[in-house]
């Protein structure tokens, strides 16, 4: 009894701080936490470290300094993401309510590359078509076809 007595406790001062910070913030904190988190899965890190240092620093390093440079902003992008689920509910004074830790708010991509939406009919139906627009499997490494352009 004492240990349900106090999950109840745990319980409800989360929930009072939930509804007393407001929805903004804290939605757009987890929002931005789940994009972050889900970079191991999408490389946009390591492919964009990858093309800049070939720009900037020649193709000979590319492969080498870009692909750790992609690495260590990968992993680092993962853990802010894991630290803002975490700590949606709760601002960082220190940075300004809600704003993004260390990283840029939206995912970056490389600069050869425009993200679209994906081709599914729940974003773009067309009935006499049958099918959409969009990317099909952006995520799938030169796989960028384009049904429409």
């Amino acid at each position: 009894m004492r240990r349900i007595s106090s999950l109840l406790g745990i319980a409800s001062v989360a929930a009072v701080t939930i509804l007393a910070t407001g929805c903004a913030g804290p939605e757009k904190k987890l929002g931005r936490g789940l994009a972050n988190i889900t970079e191991p899965v999408r490389l946009g890190e390591l492919r964009r470290s990858m093309e800049q240092t070939a720009i900037s620093e020649g193709a000979d390093v590319a492969y080498t300094k870009g692909f750790v440079r992609g690495v260590n902003r990968t992993i680092g992008r993962t853990i802010v993401g894991a630290y803002e689920i975490a700590t949606f509910p709760f601002p960082d004074h220190g940075l300004g309510d809600y704003e993004p830790l260390m990283y840029p708010a939206n995912p970056v991509y490389p600069d050869s590359y425009t993200p679209r939406i994906l081709a599914d009919p729940m974003f773009q139906p067309d009935a006499d078509l049958g099918f959409a627009s969009g990317d099909v499997a952006p995520w799938i490494a030169g796989s960028r076809f384009r049904i429409f352009d």
